[in-house]
């Protein structure tokens, strides 16, 4: 039986704060996410399951993401929680907004790994995550591969 590879792709909106960089991603600006989530294994063989022929449900893998991910970060505005960014992001709650704290630099590099761990954990266990591709502008990416580290 052939390993085949599927990918479902997400969008969310959210905004972040670099803080100690050097350059105009130091202020809180925001970004058009499109994530790309690649998992790999074989399709179901058994003809009587429901999901005879496919890896995963286009559906089930989209709740995994969306529940992780998605939900949680879209119209969401990371900081990380380790530098004084904390101050603004208990002001921004404290006016209602949806302030996420982390324990990383919120760049697309850390923030791609981050959602691999959390997407791996949710995974079935036939079922393995290949790859991510977080994109944060048109020309711009991180992506993560199950293979980079192993």
């Amino acid at each position: 039986m052939s390993n085949i590879r599927i990918t479902k792709q997400f969008s969310f909106e959210t905004g972040h704060a670099l803080y100690g960089y050097d350059g105009k991603c130091k202020n809180v600006h925001g970004h058009s996410y499109k994530l790309s989530v690649t998992v790999i294994g074989q399709p179901i063989s058994d003809n009587t399951n429901v999901k005879f022929g496919m890896v995963i449900d286009f559906s089930d893998l989209k709740k995994i993401v969306k529940e992780e991910i998605v939900d949680i970060f879209d119209h969401a505005t990371v900081f990380n929680k380790n530098t004084p960014h904390v101050e603004l992001a208990n002001e921004l709650k404290n006016r209602g907004h949806h302030v996420i704290l982390v324990d990383y630099q919120p760049t697309s590099e850390k923030m791609v790994t981050d959602f691999a761990q959390k997407i791996k954990s949710r995974l079935p266990n036939d079922i393995k995550l290949h790859s991510l591709k977080l994109q944060e502008t048109d020309t711009s990416f991180a992506e993560w591969y199950a293979s980079d580290n192993e």
